[in-house]
């Protein structure tokens, strides 16, 4: 079983910063892809950034230029730095890590999810 759990989401001015973790544990044997996702209110769940175990990255159109994804494979955690924050950047933040277990058993675990709310 294998659980990820994200933090660092709050409230921020427009123009502002935030910096989100994902940190997953459990019976991890490798995580092959972690990607942040993001729901606001009447919207469906969106793709934000991913990044695989190859470094391999894409951000959303929408975030790109302003978002940075990263991830520290020692710590299992990836990180979504936030630039420039805009209103239409609010939403419930999600993590999810993909991979294998120590049974080589397919996981795919989504967290809680963490607020950030842009606004003055």
């Amino acid at each position: 079983q294998v659980q990820v759990v994200e933090s660092g989401g709050g409230l921020v001015q427009p123009g502002g910063s935030l910096r989100l973790s994902c940190a997953a544990s459990g019976n991890i044997f490798s995580i092959t892809f972690m990607g942040w996702y993001r729901q606001a209110p009447g919207k469906q769940r969106e793709l934000v950034a991913t990044i695989t175990s190859s470094g391999s990255i894409n951000y959303a159109d929408s975030v790109k230029g302003r978002f940075t994804i990263s991830r520290d494979n020692v710590k299992n955690t990836m990180y979504l730095q936030m630039n420039s924050l805009k209103s239409e950047d609010s939403a419930v933040y999600y993590c999810n890590a993909r991979g294998s277990d120590y049974a080589r058993r397919f996981f795919d675990s989504w967290g809680q999810g963490t607020q950030v709310t842009v606004s003055s």
